[in-house]
């Protein structure tokens, strides 16, 4: 009766730990499920569309419109014919924190210089309140205030940016924005860039 029952105590323990093992490579897969998950969706934060419609998206100029006195219509080659500055050791990193792109050099143009390239239309020197969307050709968008841009060190940061580690921009629009002084650059970073909206508040 005593090897029966230390027999059983030990085909008991066995049977746990079995159950422990088996809980525990569930417990992995779902871990590693989740996180592919998530960073799937960390690469859809920005743009919703698949990426074989990428070149379906890709717009080749950008419509400066809304509350200004000159509407533009800009491309790379307008682009160049401004200031452009060349940037490095650029990371995009998502509001979860994955770093999304590391970009080793870029060239581009501060979004406040083709504002006032535009000109925003104030009424006089107060009339301050206005924010700019930046759109992209799948619709998603990047606000920026107009005091965020002319007032404050964030505006220094904000660029269309039209060439990557030395060549042009296509996949992803010919143009991007980008605001590289903020805590997560991802939320803001508008791949395929067709137009920049400036409105007053009402």
């Amino acid at each position: 009766m005593k090897k029966l029952s230390n027999l059983i105590t030990i085909v008991m323990i066995a049977i746990t730990m079995l159950q422990c093992k088996k809980s525990e490579a569930t417990n992995t897969a779902n871990d590693n499920s989740a996180k592919t998950s998530q960073k799937h969706s960390e690469e859809k934060e920005n743009h919703k569309h698949d990426e074989k419609d990428d070149l379906k998206y890709v717009s080749k100029e950008i419509k400066v419109t809304g509350d200004v006195v000159t509407p533009l219509t800009l491309t790379v080659d307008s682009l160049k014919k401004m200031k452009v500055v060349e940037l490095n050791d650029f990371k995009i990193v998502c509001q979860t924190g994955l770093t999304k792109d590391s970009i080793e050099s870029t060239k581009g143009v501060l979004l406040t210089d083709i504002l006032e390239k535009a000109k925003i239309a104030q009424q006089e020197h107060k009339d301050r309140n206005f924010y700019i969307v930046a759109r992209a050709s799948d619709d998603y968008k990047a606000t920026f205030s107009w005091a965020e841009l002319f007032n404050n060190p964030t505006g220094e940061k904000v660029f269309v940016l039209f060439e990557q580690n030395g060549k042009p921009l296509k996949e992803k629009g010919e143009m991007i924005l980008v605001s590289m002084t903020d805590a997560k650059t991802g939320p803001r970073h508008v791949k395929w860039l067709k137009s920049i909206e400036v409105t007053r508040v009402k």
